[in-house]
């Protein structure tokens, strides 16, 4: 697994999103996730939905993702 696969599948499953995701060894990631659907959503809430996107890749493929998830405006993008 690569971090440019890893951000299509979030970009895919979650319209209107902009993901940023690092990692260099394959199988630990980070990213940062701006999306619209996180309005109004506590983090938990926010995480699952990045999950969602990935399915049964987490803990298979991708062992571990830290996540940074944000909408627009908290991501001074508005």
């Amino acid at each position: 697994m690569n971090p440019d696969t890893i951000r299509q599948l979030i970009e895919q499953g979650l319209p209107g999103a902009r993901a940023d995701v690092q990692g260099d060894d394959g199988v630990h990631f980070e990213a940062t996730v701006v999306a619209e659907a996180f309005r109004g959503k506590l983090p938990l809430a926010r995480h699952r939905l990045v999950y969602a996107t990935l399915g049964d890749r987490m803990g298979g493929e991708i062992h571990a993702l830290a996540l940074k998830t944000l909408t627009p405006e908290e991501a001074g993008q508005a």
